[in-house]
C-alpha cells in the first residue's frame, strides 16, 4: 500500500488554530475544542492512504489543479494531491456552512 507525504499551508496550520480559538474560547468548550482538533487531524492525516478517493471541486481554475475535499464533521478539508510527487498539500480547512468558493478566493497556493 502507497503512502504519501501530507502537508500542509501556514493558512491551513491558522486555520486548524482558529477552528481550536472559535470551538474553546468562542463557544466555550475546551474539551470539545480538543477533541475536534483531533479528529480534523486525523482526517488529515488518513489522507496518507488513498488520497483521491475524496471529491474533486469543479470549479475553475481550482478544477485543473486537481483540488479535492474531504469532509469532516462540519468541516472541510481542501487539499490537492500531488500525483507526480507523491505528495498531499492541504491548502485549507474551513467550516462547512463558509462561502466555499469565496473562501477559495483567498488561498495562497504553496
Amino acid at each position: 500500500m502507497i503512502s504519501y507525504e501530507v502537508r500542509l499551508t501556514e493558512q491551513a496550520r491558522s486555520d486548524l488554530k482558529n477552528v481550536f480559538e472559535y470551538v474553546a474560547f468562542k463557544l466555550m468548550a475546551p474539551n470539545n475544542a480538543e477533541t475536534q482538533l483531533r479528529r480534523i487531524e486525523n482526517a488529515i492525516l488518513d489522507l496518507k492512504i488513498f488520497p483521491e478517493r475524496f471529491q474533486c471541486y469543479s470549479i475553475e481554475p481550482w478544477k485543473s489543479r486537481g483540488l479535492r475535499i474531504r469532509p469532516i464533521d462540519n468541516y472541510l478539508i481542501l487539499y490537492i494531491f500531488v500525483e507526480g510527487k507523491s505528495v498531499i498539500q492541504v491548502m485549507r480547512v474551513m467550516y462547512c456552512g463558509q462561502d466555499l468558493e469565496g473562501f477559495l478566493n483567498n488561498v495562497k497556493e504553496g
